[in-house]
């Protein structure tokens, strides 16, 4: 089974400082639909790992969570994808749970679901969290520069062995050409 792990906002669809809070503001990035749809039809499992505090902040409720996501999979299906599953860490920054990235608490849910060890999984982010709780799972990480991703790329350092693409659909050419 070929598994990919995609963080949400900012890889997916566009990232908003303020959060997502209703489905009207899930909007996807140019490509990233089609790039799923392309997985798809390869027979690769797409998963989403993605840091939700919004919720514990009180910005949205686990029903407008799941509005969002409605909409994610819906316009994933009408571009021909699929996704598989959504693990979501519904935590602030300060609770220290074990789910938040750059833990890797979703991660080894993820691993656990499928019964598939993650080493060398590819998982991709736009932020140092999501690449960090990759690499300490084993997965290998992929950075996107839209979203956080230039400025992530500027910051580093990156985990070793992050592959730097512009977006989800180059990262996706170099999965199914064997870049």
């Amino acid at each position: 089974m070929k598994l990919a792990i995609l963080d949400r906002d900012g890889v997916i669809n566009q990232d908003s400082a303020a959060f997502i809070k209703h489905p009207d503001e899930w909007i996807p990035l140019p490509g990233s639909l089609e790039a799923i749809a392309r997985l798809s039809r390869a027979n690769w499992r797409v998963v989403i790992a993605s840091n939700q505090s919004g919720l514990a902040r009180g910005l949205f409720s686990m029903d407008t969570l799941n509005a969002i996501h409605a909409k994610m999979r819906r316009e994933a299906a009408q571009a021909g994808g699929a996704i598989d599953a959504i693990f979501v860490c519904p935590h602030g920054p300060d609770d220290d749970c074990g789910c938040r990235k750059p833990r890797t608490g979703l991660f080894v849910d993820i691993g656990r679901r499928y019964d598939i060890d993650l080493k060398n999984v590819p998982a991709v982010g736009d932020s140092l969290r999501d690449l960090q709780a990759a690499s300490q799972a084993g997965c290998a990480p992929w950075l996107v520069l839209t979203g956080n991703g230039e400025k992530t790329r500027e910051q580093g350092p990156l985990p070793a062995g992050t592959e730097i693409r512009a977006d989800l659909a180059s990262v996706v050419d170099a999965w199914l050409t064997g870049e």
